[in-house]
């Protein structure tokens, strides 16, 4: 049975990297689940049909072990395929009032706005359980043709009454303001996918929250 998540999403979120190999990728995402992740992202921009659909398989039982809610970045199709818990659509993608009515009312869709207010407030009219802003830092996967200043953040909580996703180049040292500035979850990759095990900070991104 898919689990009910609350609808306020808050804390560490999490979002796969470009990995093959899956027991890689499982074994890295468990360790960030047992820390405190609180919500995963399966992003591989290069994988195939076939390895996408048993990555994501493997991912969303790995997180119903763990009570976590799994959204898959972009592809309806694999979200509605596999029964994930929701889906993450980029600026690029379908819109947001697409994605909703097809993937129901119960769904988490969230929604890439950049630096961009006016998205978020598109973003929220079409049915989006939050909205996403960055990049705030430099970063190791994305790149990004601007720098998202982080009074957004606060911006968007007066005026739009969805939980608000950070991303892009954040770390233990630079998430506080962020999070001082309002948002609900820091969204990482390198900093928990991309580092030596000895070098992660999962459990004092989540404790960021507590």
């Amino acid at each position: 049975m898919k689990p009910q998540y609350a609808t306020h999403l808050r804390g560490l979120y999490i979002v796969t990297p470009d990995w093959d190999d899956t027991a890689q990728l499982l074994a890295a995402t468990e360790l960030a689940l047992q820390n405190g992740a609180a919500l995963v992202q399966y992003r591989h921009k290069t994988a195939g049909v076939e390895q996408r659909r048993a990555q994501a398989s493997a991912l969303l039982a790995l997180c119903r072990q763990y009570d976590v809610p799994l959204i898959i970045n972009d592809h309806v199709d694999l979200c509605l395929e596999i029964d994930a818990d929701g889906i993450h659509v980029g600026g690029t993608d379908a819109s947001i009032a697409e994605v909703r009515k097809a993937v129901g009312p119960e769904r988490i869709v969230g929604a890439s706005c950049y630096g961009t207010l006016e998205l978020a407030h598109a973003a929220y009219r079409d049915g989006a359980s939050y909205v996403a802003f960055g990049g705030f830092y430099p970063s190791r996967v994305k790149k990004y043709d601007f720098r998202t200043a982080p009074e957004i953040i606060a911006q968007s909580k007066r005026e739009i009454p969805l939980p608000v996703v950070v991303i892009g180049g954040i770390t233990l040292e630079n998430a506080p303001p962020l999070v001082a500035q309002g948002a609900d979850m820091v969204a990482v990759i390198s900093s928990v996918y991309l580092v030596p095990v000895g070098e992660r900070k999962t459990r004092e991104l989540a404790d960021l929250y507590r």
